[in-house]
């Protein structure tokens, strides 16, 4: 760590060049006593601070006026992160002479705002700028402070903590041990954590757990060729815990010193790390990867030339090759002259969180909060606020599904050894949408046999498209859905006819949704429901929420040219029968319109209303008629 302590004890006099003297005078303190203070900061450069402050807490029962003294126990506790402690003694030294004391206003003001008391560290601090004479480094430290605590105030006037509590819970022993743990990260099912810990003092390790009823099972390595003699470290898990991608440092073969490498999960563990490749890795540093929950884009931190700052953070997209394409800055939103690191992006694949000590906060690496648009653009990052974030360098951050359960490293004081980790609740403001997903396996119905698939995420009110993903080979998927919207569910393959499913979650739902999608081969007599063709009640004219339905039967019938289908209207048993055949025949003949009006054939496509007399639900509940009003596509020949 290197010696800290008179970072309180001399800093001000580094700063300054001159002490004040005026009613305390050192030369007339005990030589004794003295001589216990000299003691106190050899042992103190030696880092053993508990020591050091049980020797000048002897020295100062001896003589109370021992000014000098007091100031040093304030930058001890200090560098112990004992904030009030720290405060006590320097008010103690302040007391016993206002005018030696100014130049150590502050280090006061720093612990003053560790505690959270950011009105009367603003007090200190401009105490210490008003110094006359006062140098131009030291000028620049202390505008520095003074605007990190103006922010606070204003932070805390704008948004007040009302009932909210930060309360970090330890993840206990089954996780944290006496070495230092890390870099969090969890899939979205919340059942599997992986970190990073720091094994005796030196190698970088990825250890896993699992959830059970009651808790988590013991943290053991990740089995598999993942581990290594060398360092690895600052991983993120994909949301389906199929991939997990890492920084890897003085790698043999590497690109720099530290690159980012990818493994998959396998029957037998994880695979052997395989380089991201010469688009993502670079002879600069590159690490803290964060992988989006469809898993097609990566953003991770690198200090390469032509950023804004020190390091800033970039994202590459997957091609279609399977390779990653060249990385592209996020540009000035997020980055800044600083440094931006730890980026983390939520299963909403909308809300990014990431570091910074180039946006305005606390002082040192924030915590900040930015939101995906539409089209991309990024909205300006929110500092998360005290106490999340604190004069001190705050680490990554995470965020479970449920979108409210944070996970973090810190070295509070329950911790077991170094940097545990911990879990606490995200502040409602700063909060993703809490997310579902669904999630199965793809199948030829006749065959049983998985298949490779897209599968399609579309939001119903906007239309815009927001995630595609690519099954695995055996036709396994999963597809994140953010509370809060309506989605149109769309699963393709070439060959067969599209599978449709509606998720209704712009009201609050807790369903996660398990679903294996049997897709049928385009053959004559094969059948689909369209569940995201919609229509207001007793009426025929479609309504816009019906455009990604309709656009992707559009590329299917243009994809099999020679393909004759029919559209059929079906209706509950509510009201008149004539009236109900009449409508039913109406709505198929509108989805056919739309066809003929995209350029599809009239002569491949027939359309003929049932009413409800081909019901596949009990009409006696609400559940079951929306069941039976639906459109259906039928492959007349191919």
């Amino acid at each position: 760590m290197g010696f800290k302590l008179f970072c309180t004890i001399i800093v001000a006099s580094v700063f300054t060049g001159q002490i004040s003297f005026a009613q305390y005078d050192p030369e007339k303190i005990n030589k004794k006593v003295a001589a216990l203070y000299e003691q106190a900061i050899s042992i103190a450069q030696d880092g053993n601070f508990p020591e050091a402050l049980r020797i000048l807490e002897n020295a100062v029962s001896k003589e109370p006026g021992f000014l000098d003294a007091w100031l040093s126990i304030g930058g001890l506790h200090g560098e112990m992160k004992q904030y009030q402690k720290a405060i006590t003694a320097y008010e103690k030294a302040k007391s016993i002479d206002s005018i030696y004391f100014r130049d150590y206003n502050l280090p006061y003001s720093i612990n003053l705002a560790g505690k959270g008391d950011f009105e009367k560290a603003l007090q200190a601090i401009g105490d210490f700028i008003s110094i006359p004479n006062l140098n131009d480094q030291s000028r620049m430290v202390g505008e520095y402070r003074r605007k990190s605590y103006q922010f606070a105030i204003r932070y805390a006037q704008q948004k007040p903590l009302g009932s909210y509590r930060f309360e970090p819970t330890n993840l206990g022993d089954s996780i944290n041990s006496k070495n230092s743990e890390y870099y969090p990260t969890i899939t979205i099912d919340g059942k599997e954590l992986i970190f990073t810990r720091r094994v005796n003092g030196i190698n970088e390790d990825f250890y896993g757990a699992s959830r059970n009823g009651k808790g988590w099972h013991a943290a053991q390595p990740l089995t598999g060729n993942i581990n290594t003699q060398s360092n690895e470290g600052a991983q993120n898990i994909s949301q389906d815990g199929q991939w997990l991608i890492f920084t890897g440092c003085n790698f043999p073969g590497g690109a720099g010193s530290c690159d980012l490498y990818i493994s998959y999960l396998t029957p037998g563990g994880w695979s052997e790390p395989e380089s991201l490749g010469n688009r993502i890795n670079t002879e600069a540093w590159e690490s803290a990867p964060s992988l989006s929950p469809d898993k097609k884009e990566l953003y991770f931190a690198s200090n390469r030339p032509g950023g804004f700052g020190g390091s800033d953070i970039y994202v590459s997209r997957l091609l279609p090759n399977g390779r990653w394409g060249e990385p592209e800055n996020l540009g000035p939103e997020i980055n800044t002259l600083g440094e931006e690191s730890c980026p983390f992006i939520h299963a909403d694949n909308q809300t990014f969180y990431f570091t910074s000590n180039g946006h305005l906060g606390y002082g040192g690496d924030d915590l900040f909060v930015s939101r995906k648009q539409p089209g991309g653009k990024w909205t300006k990052p929110v500092n998360l606020g005290y106490p999340i974030n604190t004069i001190e360098n705050e680490g990554s951050l995470v965020v479970s599904a449920d979108g409210k359960t944070a996970w973090y490293a810190s070295d509070r004081s329950d911790s077991r050894g170094g940097l545990d980790l911990y879990t606490f609740e995200l502040r409602s403001d700063i909060r993703p949408a809490r997310t579902l997903w669904v999630k199965g396996k793809v199948y030829d119905k006749k065959t049983g046999k998985g298949l490779p698939s897209a599968v399609e995420l579309t939001d119903l009110s906007s239309q815009e498209v927001l995630s595609k993903v690519q099954t695995d080979e055996t036709g396994n998927y999963l597809v994140t859905l953010p509370v809060g919207k309506d989605y149109a569910f769309n699963v393709n393959r070439k060959g067969y006819l599209f599978f449709s499913e509606n998720f209704a979650l712009s009201q609050q739902s807790d369903s996660i949704f398990n679903i294996d999608i049997p897709l049928q081969p385009i053959e004559a007599n094969a059948t689909i429901v369209l569940r995201n063709i919609f229509f207001d009640v007793n009426k025929f004219d479609l309504k816009p929420e019906s455009t990604s339905e309709l656009d992707n039967l559009v590329v299917l019938l243009r994809d099999n040219p020679t393909v004759r289908i029919q559209l059929s209207g079906h209706t509950d048993n509510v009201g008149r029968e004539q009236d109900n055949l009449l409508l039913s025949n109406n709505r198929a003949r509108a989805v056919v319109k739309y066809l003929v009006d995209h350029g599809i054939e009239a002569a491949r496509l027939s359309f003929k209303g049932f009413g409800a007399s081909q019901p596949v639900a009990d009409n006696d509940s609400e559940e079951g008629r929306a069941k039976n009003r639906r459109t259906e596509l039928k492959v007349i020949s191919q």
